[in-house]
Formats: structure tokens, C-alpha cells, sequence
């Protein structure tokens, strides 16, 4: 197995440096001419900063603000981070181990950096409160849905861990909250065909071989409301949350179905109520049996006065 090759700059709040490979048929004359027009969104006086400050490396170390350009090289620095407004809920911890971590992630928080969500998520934040460097997610979800996620520890156990959720080998279960139906014959496996354009924000089915199926089960209902548990068996994007709009009981709380909603970003009401409530599978390293379950609950159920959110 090839060796990952040691960034020069250490990580930052967490973060590895970014690293750009310098094109072979590179036509320009410094890297700082090479960097203006690659990343054309970071502005040129912040890259003659970032120069003049020592903050842009290659493997020999600081880059002078008129170093050449060498086709096939690498460098490496740190993106400047975006404004961000703090979520403010605590990951809760399942079980730490010297391989894994398993954590109940709150509403809100994204579970790896992307786009807006870079410091307030919930890999870089574990990183620097429990000083894990090298922790790595062996999966994800959305921002908008809490509950279980695990995290590899050690990273000569990271391939694992990971193919066993790229495999489909571990066993899901999440908890949802929706308008109760009495017609909906239930239980039912809901079978569809999904498909997530990029930079588009919603998913939608669409006719033909399904791709993505979900064991749909009702648990309990009262006042309206059902509490239902929903068992993955693919993992396409949105797929609970379009299999249970697709019954007529969209999930409460869901920004993104039926309708999009433009939610503000520091807005922590009405949380969608979609909750990972269990992992199980067959540990890779140790081959025992594992199961985790959440300890959180979800609010339209527990506290539907405290929620008050309208019906979907």
C-alpha cells in the first residue's frame, strides 16, 4: 500500500492543510501567478499575504512571494475559514475504544467540513476536544439528522472500518416523527429509484430499477402524531426522508420535503425529526458483535408543547 505523504504544515483547529498539485504543462512564471488564476474566489492580496507571511509551503518550506512555478510540484497551505455561527448542542459519547468512537450527534451539526460548515462540525470538534488528530468518519449524515456516527481512531484500522459501511454490512436503524395515518398500510418495504444532481439541493425519484430501499414501521401513534421506525437498506441521499414523503407522511420538521424551505442558518427551532437510533454489525478487528443505540430522543414526541411545530 502506497504511503500517504506527511503534509509539511501542521494541522490547524484540527484541519490538514490544503495541498494542490502544480500541472505538469504549467506556462506560468510563479506559483503566485499559478494561484490567482487557479483560486479565483481567494483574492490576490490575500495570496501575496499568505507569501509574505510563510504561509504557502512546498517540501523544502515557505514559499518566497516570487518563487518559480515547478511543474509537478505540490503545495501546501491553509484556507482561510468562513464565518460561522455556533451550534449550540454537545455530541454526546457512546463508547470510545482504541479503535473507534461512537458519538450521538446533535441537530445542526454537520458531521465533516464542507462548504459553510467547517469548525462547527462534528469531526473538527471532536479532533480538538478529545486531542484526536487523526480521527476520520467511517460514515456520515446530514446535518439536519442526529444520532449515531462512528469514528476510526486508529488509522491503520480506518479501511476497516469504512468498508463495512461501503459493503453494507452494518445494520441500521433510525427513529422518525410524522402525521399519523390511519389508511397507511403498515409495515411495508418502499422501493425507488433516487437520483441527487450536484448543486442541486433536493433528490427525487424518478421511474425505473430502484436504487434505494427502506422497511418502513409504525411503532406507536398518538394525537395525530406517529413515531416510526425506519430500516435502510441503501443508502442514497434523503432516502428516508423522500420514502416517507413518498407515503403522504412527510418526516415534521423537514426543510427539504415536500417543500424547500428557506431556513436561516442560526435558526435551531423545529429540528427535523429524523434520529439514528442504532448501529450493529460484526467488528473487522475483533470479530465480536457490536450494537450501540442512541440515548437521544426526539422532540415532537417527547415534548411535542416544547416543538411546536405545525404538521407536514
Amino acid at each position: 500500500m502506497r504511503r500517504r505523504q506527511q503534509p509539511p504544515l501542521p494541522k490547524r483547529h484540527g484541519l490538514d492543510p490544503a495541498r494542490l498539485r502544480l500541472p505538469e504543462d504549467g506556462h506560468w512564471a510563479t506559483v503566485r501567478d499559478h494561484l490567482v488564476e487557479r483560486l479565483p474566489r481567494v483574492p490576490a492580496h490575500r495570496i501575496d499575504e499568505l507569501l509574505r507571511e510563510g504561509g504557502i509551503v512546498d517540501l523544502e518550506g515557505p514559499l518566497a512571494p516570487d518563487a518559480p512555478y515547478v511543474p509537478g510540484g505540490a503545495i501546501w497551505f491553509h484556507r482561510d475559514l468562513p464565518d460561522e455561527t455556533p451550534v449550540p448542542f454537545d455530541i454526546g459519547i457512546v463508547h470510545r475504544d482504541e479503535s473507534i468512537l461512537v458519538v450521538d450527534k446533535p441537530h445542526f451539526l454537520a458531521t465533516i467540513p464542507r462548504g459553510q460548515h467547517i469548525l462547527e462540525t462534528a469531526l473538527v470538534r471532536l479532533r480538538r476536544e478529545l486531542d484526536l488528530p487523526d480521527l476520520v468518519p467511517a460514515h456520515r449524515l446530514d446535518r439536519a439528522t442526529a444520532g449515531l456516527v462512528l469514528f476510526v481512531v486508529d488509522p491503520a484500522r480506518r479501511g476497516a472500518y469504512q468498508t463495512l459501511f461501503h459493503r453494507r454490512l452494518v445494520h441500521k436503524e433510525y427513529e422518525a416523527i410524522a402525521r399519523f395515518d390511519p389508511t397507511l398500510e403498515l409495515p411495508r418495504v418502499v422501493r425507488s429509484r433516487i437520483v441527487k444532481e450536484r448543486q442541486v439541493l433536493q433528490a427525487y425519484e424518478v421511474d425505473g430499477e430502484p436504487n434505494a430501499e427502506t422497511q418502513v414501521e409504525l411503532l406507536e401513534h398518538r394525537d395525530g402524531r406517529g413515531r416510526y421506525r425506519l430500516l435502510p437498506r441503501t443508502g442514497r441521499t434523503h432516502q428516508l426522508r423522500l420514502h416517507m414523503n413518498g407515503l403522504g407522511v412527510p418526516i415534521l420538521g423537514d426543510d427539504f420535503y415536500p417543500e424547500l424551505t428557506d431556513k436561516p442558518v442560526d435558526d435551531f427551532t423545529r429540528p427535523l425529526q429524523l434520529l439514528a437510533s442504532a448501529l450493529e454489525f460484526t467488528d473487522p478487528v475483533t470479530r465480536e458483535p457490536r450494537r450501540f443505540t442512541t440515548k437521544r430522543t426526539l422532540q415532537a414526541w417527547d415534548d411535542p408543547r416544547g416543538w411546536a411545530g405545525p404538521e407536514n
